[in-house]
């Protein structure tokens, strides 16, 4: 096998063993056996919504498991057409070989970020917070960078993007603002997003022109629906009302019907100001509370599957997830997983996916990897 052709079947066969892994293999093709066969018992349809469970489930694993074993197929057909033309000298053949194999490597990167969006909530809307550090306006306008981002990043994938809250800067930027991203998978997408973000560049607000260093922070969150259970006390919550500030349009209001929510026992705040109506906002604000209750413990039961937890951690140096630097070179580098971007250009206008598929895998194989952070 040429080394183009074995740098395929290695791409291909990475990404197979890491959706093996997300699925537990063997468990899984235990799991839809078992499915498949109360499928045909009749008695399961005297429940709907157990069925409907079911049905969810079995569909999950068919087309998991079906994909596996259809792109190992394709490969070992492809790997014999090349070995047939290697043997008898044809070229063309063996082209039209390596061809299928880097087909299939790109088709099996796909379905493996496909595959490992499984978690509990991932198939879910989501909420998306962005909030400026400390820093004032080289903050605030890095903060509204961010919004930008993840916005574009959305529409790039066919969401839709509300903006629930919004708070302005007092004289650019965002000190935050909260998105609700609709869309299939938007939550497992979204939610390795979570965490510092650092800018690098020369100040637009700097007279000097000298470099800033400015940090925001990204929560991200799943809606939840009327199916999830989430008890909250009245004596728990702290609720305020102010008056609506924005960018203009739609984040304008006139009367004090915007709506802030603090969970005391937790210290979360959640804030809606994107209806006229003080009432819808409370209801907006209160789901937003409950996702993000739901959110903590799905992040807790996560965490002692991996055996630690850390907590939301503070907006400044030494908490980055992710460096992005626009001066004096052009990097965006993600210290968690090493993937690394030469176009800040793109990654601001949303282009995430890389760096995406790469948090998610490093969730399911636990490996850690050393980064050393961009100056």
């Amino acid at each position: 096998m040429r080394a183009e052709g074995q740098a395929h079947i290695d791409r291909i066969e990475a990404a197979l063993a890491l959706v093996r892994r997300s699925l537990d293999w063997e468990r899984a093709v235990r799991r839809l056996d078992e499915l498949n066969a109360r499928v045909e018992d009749p008695k399961l349809w005297d429940n709907p919504k157990q069925a409907e469970e079911v049905m969810r489930e079995r569909r999950r694993l068919e087309s998991a498991i079906g994909t596996v074993k259809e792109i190992s197929a394709e490969m070992a057909d492809a790997i014999e057409f090349v070995e047939l033309g290697e043997a008898e000298g044809d070229d063309a053949v063996v082209q039209d070989g390596l061809d299928s194999l880097q087909r299939l490597a790109a088709r099996a990167d796909a379905d493996k970020v496909q595959a490992l969006l499984a978690g509990e909530a991932d198939a879910n809307d989501t909420y998306l917070e962005v909030h400026a550090g400390a820093g004032g306006t080289e903050s605030q306008d890095w903060a509204e960078m961010l919004l930008r981002m993840y916005s574009r990043w959305a529409e790039r994938k066919g969401y839709k993007v509300e903006v629930v809250e919004y708070q302005a800067g007092e004289q650019a930027g965002i000190k935050s603002a909260t998105l609700q991203i609709k869309g299939e998978n938007a939550y497992g997408y979204a939610k390795t997003e979570s965490g510092v973000h650092r800018l690098v560049r020369i100040s637009p607000y700097d007279s000097s022109a000298r470099r800033h260093t400015s940090f925001s922070s990204v929560w991200v969150y799943p809606v939840i629906d009327d199916a999830i259970d989430i008890e909250i006390n009245d004596g728990d919550l702290r609720i305020d009302t102010y008056r609506a500030s924005g960018a203009g349009g739609q984040h304008i209001n006139t009367t004090d019907s915007a709506v802030r929510i603090t969970h005391i026992p937790s210290g979360i705040v959640v804030a809606s100001q994107n209806d006229r109506s003080q009432h819808k906002n409370r209801a907006t604000a209160m789901n937003m509370l409950k996702a993000r209750l739901y959110e903590a413990e799905l992040a807790r039961r996560e965490a002692e599957a991996a055996g630690e937890y850390q907590e939301k951690t503070e907006i400044g140096w030494g908490h980055q997830i992710r460096s992005y630097v626009l001066q004096p070179y052009q990097m965006v580098k993600d210290l968690r997983t090493g993937v690394v971007s030469s176009s800040p250009g793109d990654v601001l206008d949303g282009e995430l996916d890389d760096f995406i598929a790469a948090a998610l895998a490093q969730r399911v194989t636990g490996e850690t990897v050393e980064v050393e952070d961009v100056e």
